[in-house]
């Protein structure tokens, strides 16, 4: 049976269950307008919980039965038209502070990767400049072991804290995070709230000079003012995804309002109106034919979440 999303039953449900909630519920959350891309439906229920407690406080009481998904900056994601069934969390707030300590630097799950790369420059502090070229939150770095530039998070990271579904605060050291390569180890229903990174001590116009070369290395070769989500599939063993497009010919190719990008053939742009099915149909396309021209399987890199609109002919 087909799933009708119902935002106002929703929020009365979870103010019931959970009435001492401080943070704010949103029923029937338009998400596209801040998604990157700029398209997709809205989430059942948005939840921006006040601190860590409140969060905490809420997925104890969250029925097992709701489903709960949360989101960053939207920068690396696709919704779907049909909108997100459950509560889709935000962070934002007290989440998104950052402080340093020694050679240590704290930052909150919901802090722009860039935020975090100038607090260390600021604080002399070298090894996260790549950050500066990640386009979204620690969150989204911890859980996919975000990296640009030659570095990765699990060269820096120190240990990180979350929430799991029942909401139980839970600490992991680096090797509990089991990283590797756009994969972090700890299970999907635990939500990242703080990480802890180390960097080493440099002269901090040395790690701005570096982080303005990142920078414009980064606008010299990516679509970075488009409507775009970020890098759309992750490299293979062996390969680099944007070669693999642009051997099977897929350079420049559209399907709807999505367009394969000119400039760079591992991202997915949205001419203006593109819907989420033109974009994720195009991505699959360009899968279908990397896999017909040299046999490898490309994995999206970016994250899809949401059903497919209803009444459009997909599945």
């Amino acid at each position: 049976m087909e799933r009708v999303l119902d935002g106002e039953a929703l929020v009365g449900r979870l103010r019931q269950a959970a009435p001492e909630l401080r943070g704010r519920l949103t029923p029937d959350a338009a998400l596209g307008p801040s998604t990157w891309f700029r398209v997709g439906g809205n989430a059942e229920a948005l939840f921006r919980p006040a601190d860590v407690d409140d969060l905490s406080y809420f997925l104890a009481h969250c029925p097992a039965d709701v489903p709960v998904t949360v989101i960053g900056v939207a920068s690396n994601l696709l919704v779907r038209d049909g909108g997100v069934p459950g509560v889709v969390i935000r962070l934002g707030g007290s989440f998104a502070e950052v402080t340093v300590e020694g050679d240590r630097i704290m930052a909150g799950a919901g802090a722009l990767d860039l935020n975090v790369a100038l607090t260390a420059q600021g604080a002399g502090l070298a090894g996260l400049e790549f950050l500066s070229g990640i386009p979204g939150t620690i969150g989204g770095a911890v859980r996919m072991n975000g990296g640009a530039y030659g570095a990765e998070t699990v060269d820096v990271i120190v240990g990180a804290e979350g929430i799991d579904r029942r909401g139980v605060l839970r600490t992991y050291s680096r090797d509990d995070l089991h990283l590797t390569y756009r994969h972090c180890g700890v299970p999907e229903d635990v939500i990242f709230t703080r990480a802890v990174f180390r960097g080493t001590e440099d002269d901090p116009v040395a790690i701005k000079t570096r982080i303005e070369g990142i920078q414009q290395a980064r606008a010299d070769s990516q679509p970075v003012r488009a409507r775009t989500g970020g890098s759309t599939f992750a490299n293979p063993d062996g390969h680099k995804a944007w070669q693999l497009v642009d051997a099977a010919g897929c350079r420049g190719l559209t399907i709807g309002g999505a367009q394969i990008s000119e400039k760079h053939c591992n991202f997915l742009l949205n001419l203006g109106d593109a819907t989420a099915h033109d974009i994720e149909s195009l991505g699959e396309e360009v899968r279908a034919r990397v896999k017909a021209n040299s046999g490898v399987d490309l994995r999206w890199e970016i994250r899809r979440i949401g059903l497919p609109r209803s009444n459009g002919g997909e599945s």
